[in-house]
């Protein structure tokens, strides 16, 4: 990238996470410039080569030379598109950032209306929707219900987590953390960051021209995993005793109650000299038991959580938008 480029205020900064994908990225890359330039705007791209076994890293150099916009990042092995993405994020110079996949599947013409949705709307996050898929039954009923699962959990009102083609506030990227398979949940990561006003265009989803999907029926499965796990990191990392706290309470008053009953029956039987079973002899009193040992686990648990919590904070990681005379 020359320097002359470099000192130019960048509009645009588009990250594209590839793997495999030799045969589209001229095509992908020309295609974009070309939109770029129509509308004029000054852009950057991002090719991040997420340990490609083709020619993908050849083919990035090659087009580095021909367009200045062009930048490349080569990781030594596949460590998967949330690495990818936020490694590409933290390279970015750009006012709005724009996610998209190399396959052609993803329209570059959508991206002038998106960027508006971003600087003259004031969205946060805009995700785009493919409302017509070109995708066999296979993959897309699975993902209406991902989708309809993530809506419930999140109540974040989208149609299409998993687009690979989003634009966002350059705030919203240089905020947030991506691991693990968490691509899929930015909307929901941005949102729990405070960034809330997250809107939805419906984009145009072309069928593939070069090679074929990276991914399998198994990114479902470990996707709501995921969910789980961003769930309940992003409501209880600062507070992990509010949740094991509470189970653990529940459970231990809920044993104690009917192990009291239990108790409290035999004596009351004894007085009155009417047959009753011993306490020992009832299973319901020894699960009361089980429920009182896991409570008084799940409690000290959380002690645990928020010893280790505390020990391992440096300072609170609160995002400030804004200051006045500081």
């Amino acid at each position: 990238m020359n320097k002359e480029f470099m000192q130019q205020q960048i509009d645009i900064s588009i990250v594209i996470p590839l793997l495999n994908e030799e045969e589209s990225l001229p095509e992908l890359t020309q295609w974009i410039n070309r939109v770029m330039e129509s509308h004029g705007f000054i852009y950057e791209v991002i090719l991040v080569d997420d340990g490609s076994t083709d020619a993908s890293w050849k083919v990035i150099q090659e087009l580095s030379g021909q367009y200045p916009q062009v930048r490349g990042i080569r990781f030594n092995r596949n460590y998967g598109k949330s690495a990818a993405l936020n490694t590409g994020f933290k390279e970015t110079k750009g006012r709005v950032v724009i996610t998209m996949d190399a396959d052609l599947q993803d329209s570059p013409e959508e991206i002038p209306a998106m960027y508006d949705m971003i600087v003259r709307e004031q969205f946060d996050l805009v995700s785009g929707w493919k409302k017509k898929r070109y995708d066999p039954l296979s993959k897309t009923l699975p993902t209406k219900l991902f989708n309809a699962a993530t809506r419930k959990i999140s109540r974040i009102k989208l149609h299409d987590f998993n687009c690979g083609l989003k634009a966002y506030d350059q705030r919203v990227v240089k905020s947030i953390e991506v691991y693990g398979e968490m691509h899929r949940y930015i909307p929901v990561i941005a949102k729990w960051n405070g960034f809330s006003k997250i809107g939805e265009k419906v984009v145009q989803h072309r069928e593939r021209k070069f090679g074929t999907t990276k991914f399998g029926l198994e990114r479902f499965v470990y996707g709501f995993l995921d969910l789980m796990s961003i769930t309940f990191v992003s409501r209880f990392k600062k507070r992990p005793m509010h949740f094991f706290g509470s189970m653990g309470t529940l459970s231990f008053l809920l044993g104690f109650l009917i192990s009291f009953w239990l108790i409290a029956e035999k004596v009351y039987y004894s007085f009155q000299n009417l047959p009753v079973r011993n306490v020992t002899d009832q299973p319901l009193f020894f699960l009361a038991l089980v429920a009182v040992i896991v409570g008084v686990q799940l409690f000290l648990a959380g002690f645990l959580a928020e010893m280790i919590s505390l020990s391992g904070k440096k300072e609170n990681e609160y995002l400030i938008r804004d200051t006045v005379r500081i």
